[in-house]
């Protein structure tokens, strides 16, 4: 069972890291956190090849020597929109083994093998400053398959040459989330990956993560951070030189200068972020790239786990 992202060699074959991600703490579940069914039965349906076998007609089995799973009147399959910004500033840290974007593509790839084990639809959006991908939303394996590939596509490039200073065109994490309220038609689960840095307003940032509860979507914010450093400030006692990964922009300070100000604005703006979570009733979720995928991923298995 893989822990954490210094246990994983390479992210070339995510859907076998994911189903090592996902094993073991799902196993513990006994209840599905995704899918949920009625008392009352309905009819049955033929037995889907990998599905749990937690619902499966042993009677009827002993009988015909062929899987049959009890469907029940209200059975209903989750659909989950995975929504990832892939900006500049995810590709942060450059000198880890891996960054926050490829810690957000393991733990939406560990999501997609769990719904796919439960025959939910997922679909993927990805986002810079416009989306510029947007999947269906589909349970098929080939489907699956497909988005496994788009997550490795995602994280194969390592650029991390300076990027150059970009003038406000409008997009941005807002403008990208009222598109995906806006495009994601029937009720689903919506999971953000980001780490909200973004040089729009946040009470426009705030207002787009609204639009999508007032869409009637169950919203799961992941914000995704290197807590040591982006969050804490906490570097060696020497000049750096720090350059902006979104604008491009430099700046040369000894960071102990001007690290208890930084924390104090860093923890106020995710003070704000989560409060304005809970103030719309979506869960926030801390995601730090040094924090194993168990405290990341249960938590949020088992609270939903209870909601369903």
């Amino acid at each position: 069972m893989i822990t954490n992202l210094s246990e994983i060699t390479d992210l070339n074959n995510l859907e076998l890291v994911a189903a090592h991600v996902t094993e073991g703490f799902i196993t513990g579940l006994h209840k599905s956190p995704f899918h949920g069914f009625s008392s009352e039965f309905n009819e049955h349906r033929l037995y889907n090849k990998g599905e749990s076998t937690r619902h499966i007609d042993w009677k009827l089995f002993a009988r015909s020597e062929k899987l049959f799973v009890k469907r029940y009147e209200d059975e209903s399959n989750l659909r989950c929109n995975i929504v990832i910004d892939t900006s500049s500033s995810m590709k942060y840290p450059q000198s880890g083994k891996f960054n926050k974007l490829e810690m957000s593509a393991v733990c939406a790839a560990a999501i997609i093998n769990l719904l796919r084990g439960q025959r939910d639809a997922a679909s993927l959006t990805l986002f810079d400053r416009d989306v510029y991908f947007a999947s269906d939303c589909k349970v098929s394996m080939t489907h699956s398959k497909m988005l496994f590939s788009k997550l490795e596509e995602m994280v194969r490039s390592r650029d991390f040459g300076t990027p150059s200073p970009r003038e406000d065109d409008g997009g941005g994490i807002a403008a990208c989330l009222h598109q995906v309220a806006e495009n994601t038609h029937k009720r689903s689960l919506v999971l953000i990956f980001s780490d909200m840095m973004d040089s729009g307003s946040e009470e426009d940032i705030f207002s787009a993560l609204q639009h999508l509860r007032h869409a009637k979507h169950d919203v799961i914010m992941f914000h995704v951070m290197d807590c040591k450093t982006e969050l804490e400030f906490d570097f060696e006692n020497r000049p750096y030189k720090f350059v902006d990964m979104e604008s491009g922009e430099q700046v040369a300070l000894n960071p102990l200068e001007y690290k208890e100000i930084y924390r104090s604005q860093s923890t106020a703006f995710c003070d704000r972020l989560k409060t304005r979570c809970g103030m719309y009733e979506m869960d926030y979720v801390e995601t730090d790239v040094a924090t194993p995928f168990k405290e990341i991923l249960v938590p949020y298995l088992i609270k939903r786990s209870v909601l369903h």
